[in-house]
């Protein structure tokens, strides 16, 4: 891995989730539904939302990533778990921030896919080691992300 970084500041972050709001916008699609993957996804999530008009907001717990390049051999759903039969006959539109390996993604597409009427996804950042495109993608990078949500490290209590 090299010491070159993506930054995704605030202010980038503002620019991407509005261009991949005009996407969606742009593609006729509109669900019913946004299913934000917690963490990454959960920010994007609610930009898009906001962005699109849509209120209706699910959360869907994945764990993958245990550290810096260090994931788990498969990603697993945690509780709370999503209650899937309420998306029966719904169109869910799917965010999260990076499609990395992609079996995240895959791994919720295809959960949601057995309930849901139609499933769609969009990420900010696609790798092209990707296993799943998403059908809405702001960028392309082979780099690591900082995030400006998760670059920081975790707040301690102070002594």
């Amino acid at each position: 891995m090299t010491a070159e970084r993506e930054d995704l500041t605030w202010e980038l972050f503002g620019t991407a989730s509005r261009e991949l709001s005009q996407q969606l916008v742009d593609s006729g699609w509109k669900p019913d539904l946004i299913v934000g993957v917690a963490r990454g996804g959960l920010i994007p999530a609610g930009a898009v939302g906001y962005a699109v008009g849509i209120k209706a907001m699910g959360a869907i717990n994945v764990e993958f990533y245990t550290d810096i390049g260090q994931t788990l051999p498969e990603p697993m759903i945690l509780n709370p778990q999503l209650d899937t039969e309420s998306l029966r006959g719904k169109r869910v539109l799917v965010v999260d921030d990076v499609a990395d390996s992609g079996k995240t993604l895959d791994l919720v597409v295809n959960l949601l896919e057995e309930t849901a009427e139609e499933v769609k996804s969009m990420v900010i950042y696609t790798k092209p080691t990707t296993i799943f495109e998403p059908d809405f993608s702001w960028k392309k990078t082979d780099l690591w992300i900082n995030f400006a949500w998760s670059v920081l490290p975790v707040i301690s209590p102070k002594n």
